[in-house]
């Protein structure tokens, strides 16, 4: 009888151990990938593109014949001011051609836009990408550019866009979005400029891991029908770089949007974005035939971001597990709970990485319960 309690009680023991050790390990991974993706990966970007950087051998002679395109879902209420401004844009008009690309519009968004002088291509309702995907195969620029229907462009940003193609190394170029409120002032917030700052410094070192869908462009012979679902902004990049080529940053390529009014608005965009996000991440492939370095971007800042939610769940989870052994676990949990109590109470930043982080974990619930569409609408408050 003593020898079974002995044994039983050793094996308790032994269970506790492990489990501890487990809780440590998980506390410690989350950690670590947690501060990996916010905080050491961007210093170290910095720092690698200061001592290493990979230049662009742009031309600001180099004017290629450009198809702009716009794709459109009743946007009748944007339409014309976006044309009139690309109509605007200090770029040969022999060069240029405007065309709208109309996913099915019920609203007088292509009247208008003919009406305005852009060429109007109409399509059965299918998304975005399938609305692009058919202008760039009835357009015949040598570098087709894509712009949002609600945004506008600086007098010179499609030049300031273009002149990297003098890189035979280059297939796509993203621009600057500066985002802006209703009366015109600037509304970047500090994760905006700590994403534009990372993305700049990404493209030195390779390639950018992301893009944005107001202003960007691609060389005609390197652009790629993708899945409809994934969208250009986050598939892009990698595929030009599995590809042999780069993908690269021009800050000096303007764009001005309005921003989402509210967090809650910017969360339900967040939640939208991330679905397509994970949908890439599971089923894009993205790791394949990158370069080392740029391999280190993709799984730093794509992967790793978009897992902060379920990296959250677990450091918080170990957390509390280990809430009794010593000191810095306590502390630990007491910092997690510390946030999410600013949170809630709406102090600012703590409040938007909350959303930002749920977001990712309410997305990533809506991609395996349903998959994500290929259609879809313009975001509250942004027009």
């Amino acid at each position: 009888m003593l020898a079974a309690g002995l044994s039983g009680s050793v094996r308790v023991r032994s269970y506790t151990c492990t489990a501890v050790t487990a809780a440590k390990i998980v506390f410690w991974a989350s950690a670590g990938a947690l501060v990996w993706t916010h905080a050491a990966y961007p210093l170290a970007a910095r720092a690698l593109a200061r001592v290493r950087s990979w230049p662009v051998r742009a031309d600001d002679e180099e004017l290629p014949t450009v198809a702009v395109i716009v794709a459109a879902h009743d946007e009748e209420t944007v339409i014309e001011r976006r044309i009139a401004n690309l109509r605007e844009l200090d770029y040969p008009a022999d060069r240029l051609e405007l065309v709208v690309t109309s996913d099915a519009s019920t609203d007088r968004t292509e009247e208008l836009a003919e009406a305005a002088g852009a060429r109007v291509i109409r399509n059965p309702r299918g998304g975005k990408v399938a609305a692009q995907d058919s202008a760039v195969r009835q357009t015949a620029g040598d570098v087709v550019a894509f712009s949002d229907a609600n945004c506008t462009w600086a007098p010179d940003a499609l030049r300031r866009l273009v002149r990297s193609f003098a890189d035979p190394d280059v297939a796509y170029v993203c621009g600057r979005l500066n985002l802006q409120s209703e009366d015109g002032r600037n509304k970047e917030g500090l994760y905006w400029r700590y994403e534009l700052a990372l993305r700049a410094d990404e493209s030195r070192i390779d390639s950018v891991t992301g893009g944005n869908g107001s202003i960007y462009a691609v060389r005609r012979g390197d652009y790629l029908e993708v899945d409809p679902r994934f969208g250009h902004d986050l598939s892009f990049p990698y595929r030009m770089v599995q590809n042999g080529k780069r993908a690269v940053y021009e800050p000096e390529a303007n764009a001005y949007e309005k921003a989402t009014p509210t967090t809650e608005d910017e969360y339900r965009r967040k939640v939208r974005m991330f679905e397509h996000c994970w949908a890439i991440v599971v089923e894009g492939k993205m790791l394949r035939r990158l370069r080392p370095l740029y391999f280190v971007e993709v799984v730093s800042h794509r992967h790793l971001r978009y897992g902060s939610g379920l990296l959250h769940v677990a450091l918080l989870a170990s957390s509390v597990a280990l809430v009794g052994d010593g000191t810095l676990y306590p502390v630990a949990l007491g910092l997690q709970l510390g946030v999410l109590a600013a949170a809630a109470v709406g102090v600012g930043l703590p409040r938007y990485y909350v959303l930002v982080t749920w977001a990712t974990l309410e997305s990533l619930f809506n991609y395996v319960r349903r998959g994500v569409p290929a259609t879809w609408e313009a975001a509250e408050g942004t027009r």
